[in-house]
């Protein structure tokens, strides 16, 4: 090899020696780096905590909305199955008046007419009224007068509309957690590319992965901004 070419390459080592001697240009950039790296970690850390807690609570959010809408299902059920029931009883109850009135018992008639539930009752009175056992043009039964509300099919209608959105909201909260899931992972990769950005000794390369996991970082934090908060 020849003796100009060992100089040079003696001279270019102990310039990047030089630089990195403490008080050098190249020890300066280095710390700058360093420093960069450091707050890049600290605002890592402190997003993935952020992300996971949000993750874990919108998890139990749609764990309670899941609750609620079973529970709201099992009461309009009931609320439906009590007012089908309450049908059959009326209907029972008017077929054996019916029969004792056109039989001519009067008392037994009587008797029924006084054992309907009370809204069934009301449509009753008016449906008797109308004259249906000689008017052709009579409704076929209380159920079918303006009079009669049966407040449990409301009430069954209420509750499964509420269930329903108790679900939606469920569903939609559970999507949430998985956004910060996701958000999570790529805080995850962030806290990767940092950690092997540091094992090179090439500034440039070093730089370059440290910029990749600022953009990452700052999507992250736009993405925290815009979710929304359990």
């Amino acid at each position: 090899m020849p003796e100009g070419n060992v100089n040079a390459e003696i001279a270019s080592h102990l310039r990047e020696h030089q630089e990195l001697q403490p008080g050098g240009e190249g020890h300066m950039r280095l710390e700058i780096l360093e420093i960069l790296e450091a707050i890049l970690l600290a605002i890592v850390a402190v997003s993935t905590a952020l992300s996971g807690y949000q993750a874990a609570k919108w998890d139990g959010v749609s764990g309670r909305d899941y609750a609620t809408a079973s529970r709201l299902r099992v009461q309009s059920e009931q609320a439906s199955l009590t007012s089908n029931q309450s049908i059959i009883y009326n209907s029972g109850n008017l077929t054996a008046w019916l029969q004792a009135y056109t039989s001519g018992d009067t008392k037994l008639a009587a008797i029924l007419a006084r054992r309907f539930t009370p809204n069934y009752q009301i449509a009753f009175q008016a449906w008797l009224k109308t004259k249906p056992l000689t008017s052709p043009a009579a409704p076929p039964g209380p159920r079918y007068m303006p009079q009669y509300k049966d407040p449990l099919v409301g009430q069954s209608s209420a509750l499964s509309d509420q269930s329903t959105r108790a679900y939606n909201h469920g569903v939609d909260s559970r999507d949430t957690a998985d956004e910060y899931v996701r958000l999570t992972v790529i805080l995850a990769a962030v806290l990767f590319l940092v950690a092997i950005g540091q094992r090179f000794r090439i500034r440039r390369v070093r730089l370059a992965v440290l910029g990749i996991a600022g953009a990452l970082i700052v999507y992250c934090a736009v993405l925290l901004v815009v979710y929304p908060r359990a």
